[in-house]
């Protein structure tokens, strides 16, 4: 059954149908229906007096645009009247005050009491580019400048020579643990201006098959927004959606939950919440819903009705359009290209959307899903097309996609297969051949590779270096993977520099006088144009098809 079906199903439980309507979907059974919470229209209220009431699990997301719009969210232990968001330039003078909301995200079990959770949210816009903020949470009963003062800094404005070097970090499947806390110190130590995770945020749903037979314990998020707070009440949390992140019982999307918890960007295709893109810099990032195409768990196959891949291949055409642009970089869960014996990778993300990374020159994938660290060769046609070892300069214009799984971000570490041993800096042992396979539409399908060229079985966290560059300079990403892992915690275990020549142009439709919209680019109009701008900028020539 998809998500949606279940969730229909579970609705028909609530409402008390009578036994045969409820058996109509033919799977689940009393104990089932047990196991999962029942979500109710009223909101509860608390008698607890404001001033007990203590905010915890700051965090925030970019809005749609960085330069200028910030989502601040929080959570509270009991319900609140009057939440509201103090901000301003100086911890001393919050003068500013924001009207926030309480969401209130209801749980029942069919058993005890429900599970009450509320969370507040805050949208800061019109905000001064590359510009410090600092702000402070409050309610009815509690002053909110009397409380813990946190800051954030915007994005810039601005592009080439005008733009800072800045850095960024990422990993996947992260959860709520020891291990997992670890990640603070190392994300803080790059001093990055956003944070990316690519899918499996915090492990409520521990099965992780978007069932409503999966284990299912919503208390989890509770820990997890106050495990991340130290570094995400400052530095933005953006996030892609997993396996483990389908809520079956929320919303026929599987991300209604979701949808009272956090914030992000709302530029993407309708009913697909995770499903964004936001520019910082010269550098666009796009986060996918692999959940939307996956061979492997398709409880949510097609639940976009291909909305997502359409939106996709508009964006990257949008983007490869504007001058101002030089890297593009997409995060998702399910791995295109991955080697471990445990999910390996993911045959409906190599159909749907490895040959739009192709065609628009994407520069940088970066997955979660399997637990390790792995980095291919750049990749072109779903074949490697030269090799890239540690300390390497590549161009995505020549040599095709790098992609990177960075999902040591705490769960349990999976195993490499026997021919294909750990390989990093210090350590490096490259094979061919490696045992590897993919899930298509008719299972698992064994291949041998040669494109896996860096690998880690440890938890871990990616670091990317931006450089910006004058027009017709050199842009850089330096893309650096860190052990998280016990005593090597802090060293390097791979690093590789992407590059690109900076635009020299305002407007890649060389004669038109205006841009190329992404949706004309995408039909081929105007291709030459578009091509000769291509070339001036690579100095290389474009197939003109």
């Amino acid at each position: 059954m998809t998500i949606a079906e279940q969730y229909e199903y579970w609705q028909d439980v609530r409402k008390g149908l009578s036994r045969r309507s409820v058996l109509r979907a033919g799977v689940f059974g009393a104990a089932a229906v047990a196991a999962g919470p029942m979500l109710l229209g009223r909101p509860a209220y608390a008698d607890t007096p404001g001033s007990a009431v203590v905010p915890f699990g700051r965090h925030l997301a970019f809005g749609n645009d960085p330069a200028t719009q910030m989502r601040v969210g929080w959570q509270v232990p009991s319900a609140v009247a009057n939440p509201v968001l103090r901000v301003g330039t100086s911890p001393t003078d919050l003068s500013q005050t924001v009207q926030a909301e309480i969401r209130n995200l209801r749980s029942d079990y069919g058993t005890g009491a429900p599970l009450e959770q509320y969370y507040g949210h805050a949208a800061l816009d019109k905000l001064s580019p590359d510009t410090t903020y600092y702000y402070a949470v409050g309610h009815e009963g509690l002053e909110a400048a009397s409380g813990p003062v946190n800051s954030f800094t915007t994005g810039p404005a601005g592009s080439g020579s005008g733009l800072k070097p800045f850095t960024f970090t990422a990993m996947g499947d992260q959860g709520a643990s020891a291990q997992a806390a670890l990640e603070n110190a190392q994300i803080t130590a790059q001093n990055p201006v956003f944070h990316l995770l690519a899918g499996d945020i915090c492990y409520a749903d521990p099965n992780g098959q978007g069932k409503l037979t999966d284990s299912y314990n919503p208390a989890v998020w509770d820990g997890y927004l106050k495990q991340i707070e130290p570094v995400a009440q400052s530095v933005p949390w953006m996030v892609a959606t997993g396996n483990h992140d389908m809520e079956a019982w929320y919303s026929p999307n599987g991300y209604g939950g979701h949808a009272k918890r956090l914030d992000l960007p709302t530029n993407g295709p309708a009913n697909c919440p995770s499903v964004y893109a936001f520019t910082y810099g010269n550098v666009a990032v796009l986060s996918l819903d692999a959940n939307d195409v996956s061979y492997e768990i398709p409880a949510n196959k097609d639940y976009s009705g291909g909305a997502q891949t359409s939106w996709l291949e508009r964006t990257l055409a949008d983007l490869r359009a504007k001058p101002t642009i030089d890297f593009i970089i997409v995060f998702f869960h399910h791995c295109a290209y991955a080697v471990t014996t445990s999910h390996v990778s993911d045959g409906g993300v190599r159909e749907k959307w490895a040959p739009l990374f192709d065609k628009y020159n994407v520069d940088l994938v970066i997955n979660g899903h399997n637990h390790m660290y792995e980095r291919t060769d750049p990749i072109r046609g779903g074949k490697p097309t030269r090799t890239a070892g540690v300390g390497d300069t590549v161009s995505p214009v020549t040599d095709g996609t790098t992609y990177i799984v960075a999902g040591g971000g705490g769960a349990s570490l999976y195993s490499l297969p026997s021919n294909g041993p750990e390989s990093y800096a210090g350590n490096v042992k490259d094979a061919s051949g490696v045992a590897a396979g993919y899930f298509g539409a008719g299972g698992k399908v064994t291949e041998a590779v040669d494109w896996s060229r860096v690998r880690y079985r440890g938890h871990n966290l990616l670091a990317v270096d931006v450089k910006p560059a004058a027009p017709g300079g050199t842009a850089t990403l330096t893309v650096r993977g860190i052990s998280v892992e016990g005593a090597k915690a802090g060293t390097e275990i791979d690093r590789i520099t992407i590059t690109r020549t900076a635009s020299t142009v305002d407007t890649p439709a060389f004669g038109s006088g205006a841009l190329l919209t992404g949706a004309a680019l995408a039909a081929g109009a105007g291709y030459a144009g578009y091509a000769a701008w291509r070339k001036h900028r690579s100095g290389l020539d474009v197939p003109a098809s």
